[in-house]
């Protein structure tokens, strides 16, 4: 068995943010990763024009800000640049292919925690006690695949958006994209670049606006009640893209912030596709009601025919099921217990971080909590 203070589990920006604030501290710690590379989903599992939507004054681990010459909007490659440096300066060295199977509790009422980690290389089962134990797993650790009736009758290609890079084999081709958030409504433009067919579903409200007004909310924020920011973005995103209703997008009643806060839904920022979607290149459908074969029949009645159908369907966290005393930090679908601000500091010495679903910058802020509370917790006991 081998002891260590702090054990972090997860090697995405979440692990590597908490990892690197306790090497600032001079805390000892572990970042466990089930993957071959740290930022596994930024670096395998990511389409090829993925730019972040959001400014890079959001988008900073713990402390190393972005350059002065990097892009507000930083593409794929720039962000991973940023990350392999940040992982150089703080020295965060991660053990890979390690799959943690199962972390508890030593003993009852003792702040110990035990964890059965298999060597995903050799096969052996590592054993780490700890006495801090951080969930850096994030709320992207398994995909999301929704069930659907007849769905297994399909004949042509399904895939989900985590192994999706480009429409280059989609050429010619009719392609259903299920889920139209940022990355359904981004495939869907890519996918007419390369000359596909592409279709989406939309089942449900949803705010569009471009990168600049999500930046300017932000910004103002700061300073102007959440209401007063919200007029302000619905009423440039009318402006800019006028009533969508007509083409199967309906704006919610609840402004963008106020959505995104009490949904966890971020508003679709245009890439594009609203454009492709006015010309009918991009054609918008409803619910789907069944699958048969190679047609697709919707809740509307209109039946298609499909080469293929990508699921942009998300992500979900599962470290509820490795935790075996979840309770302690997290509920019944792995996130946190705790409503924001405390929702990342659980019993037990048990943490979470990049769980808030507020993207960089909510894994900013959790990193130093974390690692300022066990400081302070270690600090105390030495007084």
């Amino acid at each position: 068995m081998e002891e260590v203070k702090v054990l972090i589990v997860g090697a995405g920006p979440s692990g590597l943010a908490t990892s690197a604030c306790l090497n600032y501290l001079s805390i000892p710690n572990i970042v466990l990763e089930k993957e071959d590379c740290y930022a596994s989903l930024w670096k395998k599992r990511a389409y090829d024009r993925l730019c972040l939507h959001l400014a890079k004054d959001f988008c900073s681990l713990p402390l190393m800000s972005h350059s002065a010459s990097t892009p507000t909007f930083m593409p794929r490659a720039t962000f991973l640049e940023y990350v392999d440096n940040y992982v150089v300066k703080f020295n965060i060295k991660p053990r890979f292919h390690r799959n943690v199977e199962k972390a508890w509790l030593k003993e009852e009422g003792e702040n110990m925690w035990r964890v059965e980690v298999r060597n995903i290389e050799t096969g052996e089962m590592e054993v780490y006690a700890s006495e801090f134990l951080v969930v850096a797993s994030g709320e992207n650790s398994v995909t999301n695949m929704p069930e659907m009736d007849g769905l297994k009758t399909f004949r042509g290609g399904i895939v989900h958006s985590s192994l999706y890079k480009n429409g280059r084999d989609y050429e010619g081709k009719d392609v259903l994209v299920v889920g139209c958030g940022n990355s359904g409504m981004e495939i869907s433009f890519d996918l007419s670049n390369y000359g596909a067919r592409p279709s989406i579903v939309i089942r449900s409200p949803m705010h569009v606006v471009k990168r600049q007004m999500v930046y300017l909310g932000m910004v103002l924020r700061k300073s102007l009640p959440l209401d007063v920011v919200d007029t302000l973005l619905v009423g440039l995103a009318m402006v800019k893209f006028g009533d969508l209703s007509a083409h199967g997008i309906v704006r919610p009643k609840l402004g963008p912030m106020q959505f995104k806060a009490l949904t966890g839904k971020t508003p679709v920022i245009d890439v594009g596709t609203i454009s492709k979607i006015r010309s009918g290149e991009i054609k918008v459908l409803p619910q789907i009601s069944n699958i048969k074969g190679d047609t697709v029949e919707f809740e509307n009645g209109v039946r298609k025919n499909f080469d293929a159908i990508v699921f942009a369907t998300g992500y979900k966290s599962c470290a509820n099921k490795w935790l075996k005393d979840y309770e302690v930090v997290l509920n019944e679908r792995g996130m946190p217990r705790s409503q924001a601000p405390n929702h990342w500091k659980g019993d037990k010495n048990a943490y979470c971080v990049g769980l808030s679903m507020q993207g960089l910058a909510g894994v900013c802020a959790d990193a130093k909590a974390v690692a300022q509370d066990i400081s302070n917790i270690i600090l105390t006991k030495l007084k």
